[in-house]
């Protein structure tokens, strides 16, 4: 059994919670801008004082409404300003906010407001709003108690931010107060619904110390991304994700301008506009970056030139690392001319993708495939990788810029314990970790073991504290010959290829190891037009000779990652899109592995057929 441990860099008031860090920073800056509002004219700089007023003023219209300190107030929205506005309200008005995924099911919403007990809730729009109503209607188990629906909206005559804010000008600042004050670093901030890779999503307890005690000691830790004067920072991913809340916090107590991104589809288009200095991101995110910037070398006749500035930023990139673990000389001086020329002619090309003025970036929620690490840190846009869970309010253990090592996902954040059982099962004392489950003493009791929780993973710490992910418990296959296959190193590498939207590993229980490929639809697009061979739809792919082998050659490359008996033998082609919507990916884009083979147990069993 092995441990490592950070110590606490800052303490915090046992008596606070996350709105002392509000008027904390309104204090300290109140002209400071803390969020930029993105407008039909572009963004819209919202100062600390501002910010202030508008939550007190929607504090005070929930506090009229009979809302009570710890009642429970549910948000159903994608990423954006209000949603931020909504969750200091209410946490201002000494309620606790339950996030949901805007992608969520009607099933799923009821679920979370029947678990949660929240019967208020703010909705992003309209269609939002009629979709509650319905289920509302309709529901069996949300009780007689009537759920007030609100909408994050300014207009119209239903409830909305700016009747509810009216409604509140007769409340004292003393009664406000009073409830602001009620919740000290033991009480539940938030309940966050795990999203649900497997079974109905479980409630966590976040409190106020896990927020206030990780960004309090994130800063320090990470000043050069957290503590430079005109830090920017775009979000995008959903502010469900406890990831992307525990951030938004880290961001107000710093005093870093954040910015709020519609969504994957519209995030080239406002890093370009938005400039961040540091971004947050999902390996899918730079998957894409990645496979965009080659196409585009390949459609101007330069995809030799990119996959020599690609070979040369991986090599340098292994060689820096390599170095700084003790392990190799450096690059040398031809690696190291190379390198100086593509950071001339390329790679400038590859960091204005991500607006030009980043200095680095964060990966989380899923690992980040080699390659495309080294690829970025070689082009100059160096990634962070970190590990954590919706139980630990995200970020366990994170690269830093001055103690990183590719491949692994970093070191204990300040406060934090990590230690990996004697099964390889990795265990997480600290800060961040959850008070419990909500409603669910049992499952509580389940996830800890002498008061450290158990997060499922498997792992290893080298000898100075770096942990790296080795694999999930329960994704652990083993074939019918008794070989233990982790799934996830192969699937990652499958990824790289820019047809490989999504790869599920399968043979538990099986004669040999098989996988399941999802094209990428954008990636088949950019192939066919790259080898000129017109428009092909995802089912005409699966059967054209051209495409298997492209992919073959792609399963070769994953397979030299492991022993015979863990390679890839078979694979078929699954042509419908695994997605979010199709209900095969999670909101933060992991793959729900047992949806998908229940889906498609069909293809599976071909795979298998003498």
């Amino acid at each position: 059994m092995r441990e490592a441990s950070t110590e606490l860099l800052v303490e915090a008031d046992p008596d606070s919670n996350v709105t002392d860090l509000l008027l904390e920073r309104c204090h300290k800056d109140p002209f400071g801008n803390l969020y930029a509002h993105k407008t039909a004219n572009g963004w819209l700089n919202v100062s600390a004082a501002r910010f202030l007023a508008d939550v007190t003023a929607l504090a005070k219209g929930l506090i009229a409404g009979g809302l009570n300190p710890g009642d429970p107030v549910a948000v159903l929205s994608r990423s954006s300003f209000e949603w931020t506005l909504v969750d200091f309200a209410i946490w201002m008005a000494g309620g606790v906010t339950v996030p949901i995924y805007e992608t969520s099911s009607a099933s799923q919403i009821e679920w979370i407001l029947a678990d949660s007990g929240a019967r208020r809730i703010f909705v992003e729009d309209t269609a939002k709003a009629e979709l509650v109503h319905a289920l509302v209607e309709q529901s069996a188990v949300l009780g007689e108690d009537p759920v007030t629906i609100i909408r994050m909206e300014h207009d119209g005559d239903a409830p909305n931010l700016t009747s509810v804010s009216a409604v509140g000008v007769g409340i004292m600042d003393s009664e406000l107060e009073r409830q602001r004050s009620a919740a000290n670093l033991a009480s539940v901030a938030s309940i966050v619904y795990t999203s649900g890779t497997t079974g109905k999503p479980k409630g966590c307890e976040i409190t106020h110390g896990n927020f206030v005690l990780v960004a309090r000691n994130v800063i320090p830790f990470l000043p050069e991304l957290l503590m430079q004067e005109g830090a920017r920072t775009l979000m995008f991913l959903p502010l469900a994700h406890v990831l992307a809340r525990a951030v938004q916090v880290v961001c107000l107590t710093a005093g870093i301008t954040l910015g709020h991104s519609a969504g994957a589809s519209g995030l080239m288009a406002d890093l370009g506009s938005f400039k961040p200095t540091f971004l947050l991101a999902v390996p899918r995110i730079f998957e894409k970056v990645y496979a965009g910037a080659s196409h585009k070398a390949a459609m101007g006749g330069k995809s030799a030139l990119f996959t020599a500035a690609s070979a040369a930023a991986v090599q340098y990139s292994t060689a820096v690392d390599l170095a700084a673990r003790g392990e190799g000389p450096g690059p040398g001086w031809l690696l190291g001319l190379k390198h100086s020329t593509f950071n001339k002619l390329l790679y400038p090309k590859v960091r204005e993708l991500f607006g030009g003025d980043v200095g680095y970036t964060v990966s989380g929620a899923s690992p980040l495939s080699l390659r495309d690490n080294h690829f970025f840190h070689g082009a100059g846009v160096p990634v962070l990788e970190g590990y954590g869970l919706t139980e630990t309010t995200a970020p366990c253990t994170v690269n830093t810029p001055s103690m990183s090592r590719i491949g692994t996902v970093g070191i204990p954040l300040p406060g934090t314990t990590i230690r990996v059982a004697q099964d390889g099962e990795v265990l997480v004392k600290g800060i961040g970790v959850f008070k419990g489950y909500h409603n669910n003493d049992e499952a509580t009791r389940a996830a800890f073991v002498d008061g450290f929780f158990r997060t499922g993973d498997l792992g290893e710490l080298d000898a100075d504290g770096f942990l790296t992910i080795t694999g999930r418990k329960k994704d652990l296959l083993v074939t019918a010959g008794g070989k233990n296959v982790a799934p996830a190193p192969l699937e990652e590498k499958l990824r790289e290829h820019p047809l490989v939207g999504q790869a599920v590993v399968v043979g538990d229980g099986r004669p040999f190891v098989a996988a399941l490929i999802g094209l990428d639809p954008e990636g088949l697009a950019d192939w066919c037009a790259e080898n000129k061979l017109g428009v092909l739809s995802p089912e005409e792919a699966a059967s054209d000779d051209r495409v298997k082998a492209a992919v073959q050659s792609a399963v070769d490359e994953a397979n030299k990652l492991v022993s015979a008996a863990e390679s890839i033998k078979k694979f078929a082609f699954i042509t419908a899109e695994l997605s979010v919507e199709s209900g095969h990916l999670t909101p933060s884009l992991k793959l729900k592995r047992a949806a998908v083979l229940s889906d498609f147990s069909a293809a599976v069993e071909k795979l298998y057929q003498k």
